[in-house]
C-alpha cells in the first residue's frame, strides 16, 4: 500500500466525508459474513446487503448455482459501492471457501431443531446462511452446517422473509460482538485497502490522478 498515494487521492474528498469513511472503517468486521443461496428475487438479496452494510458487516457471498443475480440499485441503496460481494457458481464452491478462511457455517433454518439468537455463541467466527423464499436452504448447505439457527416466534408464521431475517440476525450478533473484548475489527491493512478502494470509487477522475502522482513522483 502506498500510503502517500493513499492521502493524495483522500485530499480530494471533503474532510466531512474522509471522517466518515474512518468512523465506518472502526466498525467494520470480517468476524461475521453472510450467504445467501440462490434467492430468487432481486430485492431480497439487495436488502440483505443493505442490511450488511448497516450492521458493519464488510463481505457478502452469493450463490448463483440456480438464480442469476444482479444487485437492485435502488433495494441496495449504494450499499453494493460499500460491502465486498463475492460469487459462486456452486453451493460446495462457497461452503469449501468460507470453511478455508475458518469460518464455521451457520444454517439458518426453523426447522432440525436449531439453536435460538440468545443460544448463539458470538465467539466464533461465523458464515451465516440464508436461502430460497420458498424451499429455505438446500440439502448440501444443511448437512455442511456446524450449527443451525432460528428466529423464535410465538405467531402463526414459521418463518420471516429473508431479508427481515438477516438484518434481525446481524443486529443481534454484532450488538453481542462489539460487546465483547474480542479482536473483531478490521486489520490496520484491511482499512487502509478499504480507504483505497473507496476513493477511487468515489473519485471519478482518480486514475488520472494517480497517473499525475506518478508523474510528479518519478
Amino acid at each position: 500500500m502506498d500510503i502517500k498515494l493513499l492521502e493524495y487521492l483522500e485530499s480530494f474528498l471533503t474532510p466531512r466525508r474522509l471522517a466518515l469513511y474512518k468512523k465506518v472503517l472502526d466498525k467494520r468486521t470480517n468476524h461475521f459474513t453472510v450467504a445467501v443461496e440462490d434467492v430468487y428475487q432481486l430485492h431480497n438479496t439487495s436488502a440483505v446487503i443493505r442490511s450488511c452494510d448497516v450492521f458493519g458487516v464488510q463481505n457478502v457471498h452469493v450463490i448463483e448455482e440456480i438464480n442469476a443475480k444482479r444487485i437492485d440499485r435502488e433495494i441496495a441503496m449504494g450499499a453494493q459501492k460499500w460491502v465486498d460481494i463475492n460469487r459462486y457458481a456452486t453451493t460446495n464452491e462457497c461452503i469449501k471457501t468460507l470453511k478455508e478462511k475458518g469460518y464455521q457455517i451457520v444454517a439458518t433454518t426453523p426447522h432440525d431443531d436449531s439453536k435460538t439468537l440468545s443460544d448463539f455463541d458470538v465467539n466464533i467466527p461465523s458464515a451465516f446462511f440464508f436461502g430460497q423464499e420458498q424451499q429455505g436452504l438446500s440439502e448440501v448447505v444443511l448437512n455442511a452446517a456446524d450449527c443451525k439457527l432460528h428466529i423464535p416466534m410465538v405467531g402463526f408464521t414459521e418463518s420471516l422473509n429473508i431479508s427481515v431475517s438477516a438484518a434481525i440476525i446481524l443486529q443481534d450478533v454484532t450488538s453481542k460482538l462489539r460487546a465483547t473484548e474480542l479482536n473483531w475489527e478490521l486489520s490496520e491493512e484491511e482499512k487502509l485497502e478499504k480507504r483505497m478502494e473507496w476513493a477511487k470509487k468515489i473519485i471519478k477522475s482518480h486514475e488520472q490522478i494517480i497517473a499525475r502522482y506518478h508523474h510528479e513522483n518519478m
